[in-house]
């Protein structure tokens, strides 16, 4: 592993809908992620997560009710570890924003999904992602 892993950073928006939690979840190709992204120069993680939130959903003003808590998931593809933290979106409309970069939105769809309709999407690195946030829910 790199000494010095690529680190990325995003959020686990949820949404109470119909009385039960729902979770954001932005697919790319046959990838399911919750929003993130690297972080960048002189940027903190938390200054990061907001900013992809904004950038790849449209969805700002996230309710980190639960203060600045997070959970880093262990190094993977090439020793990158991404750090996410858990806050309400509580309202606003998910845009999938054209990345200028690349021309058209990074994610192909968008999704908010019980945990029972997220966790069969999500690899094993991202379920236990879901089950931090659920516990913190509780």
């Amino acid at each position: 592993m790199p000494s010095n892993p690529t680190r990325s950073a995003g959020v686990v928006p949820v949404r109470e809908i119909d009385g039960e939690a729902h979770f954001l979840l932005l697919r790319c190709y046959g990838y399911w992620d919750f929003p993130k992204g690297e972080i960048e120069n002189g940027e903190d993680p938390l200054q990061t997560a907001v900013r992809e939130v904004r950038e790849e959903t449209d969805l700002t003003g996230l309710d980190f009710r639960w203060g600045h808590i997070y959970t880093e998931t262990e190094p993977y593809g090439r020793g990158k570890v991404a750090r996410y933290y858990l806050a309400a979106a509580p309202e606003g409309d998910v845009t999938l924003l054209i990345n200028p970069e690349l021309g058209r939105p990074e994610h192909h769809e968008c999704r908010w999904l019980t945990a029972g309709e997220a966790e069969p999407l999500l690899n094993d690195r991202l379920r236990r992602v879901l089950n931090w946030s659920l516990a913190q829910l509780r």
